[in-house]
């Protein structure tokens, strides 16, 4: 399963990381509307947990112009709005579900496997790309026959190089993909990353 998280409360968003990493899914975090909206019309996801109030572009507008651009990709709004009127707007504008805030994680994980199972849960489990098999469920990184095991951020540089194997990804790309704001993302711990990717992916 690979899930889309947007939510501008960082803290928030890396917790329902780790909520959905425990169940062995893939999750990705962004914390503005336009780079959720980015996500999710170029990137392959089996569901969008999204709250509403997001800066740049709020989640009815990604919503709808999610359906406007005809993906049936399912979307859980979670949001602090609990009045009537605005999970009636939700589901309007094209939410499959709406939980309001807090949140029980159990509640959470058993609604987006109903949302997900209503559409037929069809969920990658492998990019290839020539010889290498990167699998999304166990991390393990494949090239002629042997594997190895990922870390957390190996993973996720490979899995964003390999789903766009033709289309040249820069270093500041990266590091807002895989790093976000985290400090740790300097220059030289990208490339000792991207080396160990290099050296590991011809074995």
């Amino acid at each position: 399963m690979n899930v889309l998280i947007i939510e501008d409360e960082k803290n928030l968003a890396q917790a329902l990381c780790r909520i959905m990493e425990e169940e062995k899914w893939q999750a990705t975090a962004v914390y503005n509307g336009q780079d959720g909206l980015q996500h999710a019309t170029q990137y392959p996801y089996d569901i969008i947990v999204m709250d509403i109030m997001l800066p740049g572009l709020n989640g009815f507008d990604i919503v709808k112009e999610l359906r406007n651009q005809k993906m049936d990709i399912p979307v859980l709004m979670l949001s602090a709005l609990d009045e009537i009127p605005d999970k009636v707007k939700g589901l309007n504008v094209g939410a499959d579900d709406y939980m309001t805030k807090p949140f029980s994680p159990a509640e959470l994980l058993a609604r987006i496997r109903v949302l997900t199972r209503r559409k037929g849960e069809v969920i990658i489990e492998k990019i290839e790309f020539g010889d290498l098999v990167l699998s999304l469920s166990t991390c393990e990184l494949e090239c002629n026959g042997k594997s190895i095991h990922l870390a957390y951020k190996e993973f996720e540089i490979m899995k964003l190089l390999m789903y766009h194997p033709k289309i040249l990804t820069s270093k500041e790309e990266l590091i807002n993909s895989v790093w976000g704001n985290d400090s740790e993302a300097i220059d030289n711990n990208v490339e000792a990353y991207i080396s160990f990717l290099r050296k590991n992916s011809s074995f």
